[in-house]
């Protein structure tokens, strides 16, 4: 029997249970052992006030090495990219969308001298060239990451960024019991547990966090059949881009406050990667947008990280490192 280990949030428990019926149906044996991390009890403190990097993680780390748990399941994008001594990566499970939407707010209704908003929905889903009404029209979006605000105020530079923490089904009520225009969620996550509403807008535009829509599951090192068992349910191309994605976040080594966005994706043997940089104003962005080839792509994660540096994103993330 492995011991599955989860956060308890609906999310969560989803994508634990889908890890239990893969291995149940390879006829391996698996219970669920629920946990709370303190990112989730902690509702208020932005993430990136609080130290990102392994705030959803630690409970379920510490748990697996004292052999409370033998697999622990994560969204990856969650999951710093160094791995406590003792702790493995296991299998990576095939990635659902990589994309974040906007959630506007069912109840939300614009100020009386500005009732007609034309094409509001084309422009923030990028469909079509922004205009001065819509970027300087001062709506009020909600996101705990800093990589989405970042990159929304690049987009958007009038409209206000308010803090909304909580799982996905707190920030939904607390979306509709607020006067923001609307909140930006990861689409897999909504999709995972049936609560996408019908109003979302996807936002195309807006570069992925590294690995985002992957789900992970780590063990300890050296527990052999575990992690004989997990292997038979990893996906390899999944775990290949993930794997260049989080290199190249390792590479620039930037802290938990540092909006580094990545996507790699496989088209006709040749690895496509897109990689950016945003200081947390919106204000200066660099990217880098590459294509290698497969048989390199071990590597791409790291040479995608050297191309942005040449662009200059060096000095720009000791900078934002500087700051935090």
């Amino acid at each position: 029997m492995i011991r599955i280990g989860t956060r308890d949030s609906q999310l969560a428990v989803w994508q634990a249970t889908q890890v239990k019926n893969l291995l149940e149906n390879l006829g391996t044996p698996a219970a669920l052992e629920l946990v709370k991390s303190e990112g989730d009890l902690d509702q208020v403190t932005p993430l990136y006030s609080m130290g990102v990097q392994g705030v959803f993680t630690r409970v379920l780390d510490t748990a697996l090495l004292n052999n409370r748990i033998d697999v622990a399941v994560h969204s990856m994008k969650d999951v710093p990219v160094q791995l406590p001594e003792g702790i493995v990566e296991t299998a990576v499970l095939e990635r659902a969308s990589y994309n974040d939407i906007l959630v506007l707010n069912p109840n939300w209704q614009a100020p009386d001298d500005k009732s007609q908003i034309s094409d509001l929905r084309s422009q923030i889903s990028g469909l079509e060239t922004l205009n001065v009404e819509t970027e300087t029209f001062p709506l009020t979006i909600a996101t705990s990451s800093v990589r989405r605000k970042a990159q929304w105020l690049h987009r958007f530079p009038g409209h206000t960024i308010e803090n909304i923490r909580g799982n996905v089904n707190t920030r939904l009520r607390k979306l509709a019991e607020s006067n923001w225009f609307g909140a930006i969620f990861a689409e897999a996550g909504l999709d995972r547990i049936g609560l996408k509403p019908a109003n979302s807008i996807s936002l195309n535009w807006m570069l992925p966090a590294p690995a985002q829509g992957a789900i992970m599951i780590t063990a300890r090192k050296g527990d052999t059949a575990v992690l004989r068992a997990c292997s038979r349910i990893n996906h390899a191309e999944t775990a290949y881009c993930v794997k260049a994605e989080r290199d190249f976040l390792s590479a620039l080594m930037g802290g938990c406050a540092t909006p580094i966005s990545a996507l790699a994706t496989i088209h006709q043997n040749n690895l496509h990667f897109k990689g950016s940089i945003v200081t947390p104003d919106g204000w200066q962005k660099i990217e880098m947008d590459e294509t290698y080839a497969i048989d390199a792509a071990n590597a791409a994660g790291k040479a995608a990280a050297a191309k942005i540096l040449e662009k200059g994103a060096g000095p720009l993330i000791a900078k934002m490192n500087h700051a935090q």
